[in-house]
This record gives structure tokens, sequence and C-alpha cells, in this order.
């Protein structure tokens, strides 16, 4: 059998031949304390006007099928 680096070189090859590319994505580990103590601090500092507004401006602009 193929080393896990061989065949993840093969699975990477196949995908790129089907025209498709790898991305890494590094996103807020929301398991860190810090991270989570940040989150809170910015929830905290939203305006229930605000977020009401957002919400109401994404429902007018979304597009939403009604016959379910």
């Amino acid at each position: 059998m193929a080393e896990p680096a061989e065949r993840m070189k093969a699975m990477r090859n196949r995908r790129r031949a089907d025209g498709l590319r790898e991305l890494r994505l590094f996103v807020p580990d929301a398991r860190a304390k810090t991270i989570r103590e940040r989150v809170a601090r910015q929830v905290a500092q939203l305006s229930i006007a605000s977020e009401r507004d957002a919400l109401n401006w994404i429902e007018t602009v979304s597009e939403f099928d009604e016959t379910r």
C-alpha cells in the first residue's frame, strides 16, 4: 500500500485534474478561552436596533420560496 503522503499527493492530483483547487482556511478556534471572551465582548457591544435593521434588510433582499 502507498504511503499516506503518496496517497494524498495522488488525491490532490486527481482533484486538480477534475478542475478543483485545494484551499486551506484558518478560522478562530471557538474552544480557546481568549476567542470565546473576545466573541462575548463583541456580542455585548451589538446594538439591538442595528441588528434588527440588518435582519430586515436581509429579509428584504433575500428570495424565499413561499410555497413551502
